[in-house]
């Protein structure tokens, strides 16, 4: 039985020519998996909501009511922070490209991109400051001069670390929706 939440292909057969196998284009889909340090840190954050709406339930039996209330929304904004890291990323659709930080969601109409590449230079080792070399994938805007391409994925994200053939699947996959959707 195949699990279609795991992965963005759900619709693709292996004897079809087709380059983008997606059934519903205007439909926001990321085009890769999540990584495991993403989905680890998801998990450990969701943990921790657990002990915390735990004890929200022994303040609420043993104490104020108006304690438990506040403990119960600390445990509801960790499960909110846990989700938000799970949809961090680059979506794509026939509208354009959205790229999901943490707290700030961007999105490029495709008309808005001269281009996609990956590049070599340094980049962030897992979001912190320490930086190594290895390759991102960044986008060339219309607005923007050319040296200021921003990056989308980086091989040392917590998306792809240790997973360079990941990296190049899913940099390739979203190079070819820049290809097909960029008019002009």
């Amino acid at each position: 039985m195949p699990l279609p939440f795991l992965t963005a292909d759900r619709a693709f057969e292996a004897a079809d020519d087709v380059a983008l196998p997606f059934e519903d284009r205007e439909r926001w889909r990321r085009p890769y998996r999540p990584g495991p340090w993403r989905v680890g840190v998801a998990a450990l954050t969701l943990l921790l909501a657990s002990y915390v709406l735990f004890a929200a339930v022994i303040i609420a039996l043993t104490g104020s009511l108006s304690e438990a209330g506040v403990v119960f929304g600390c445990s509801l904004v960790v499960i909110a922070c846990a989700l938000r890291l799970l949809r961090v990323g680059v979506w794509v659709s026939d509208r354009g490209l959205r790229h999901v930080s943490f707290l700030l969601t961007r999105t490029l109409p495709w008309e808005r991109i001269v281009a996609v590449r990956t590049v070599q230079r340094p980049v962030r080792w897992l979001g912190l400051p320490r930086t190594v070399q290895g390759q991102a994938l960044t986008v060339v805007r219309r607005d923007r001069p050319a040296g200021e391409a921003a990056a989308l994925l980086t091989t040392h994200g917590p998306d792809f670390l240790a997973r360079g053939e990941a990296f190049d699947r899913a940099a390739d996959a979203i190079e070819a929706w820049a290809a097909e959707n960029r008019h002009g």
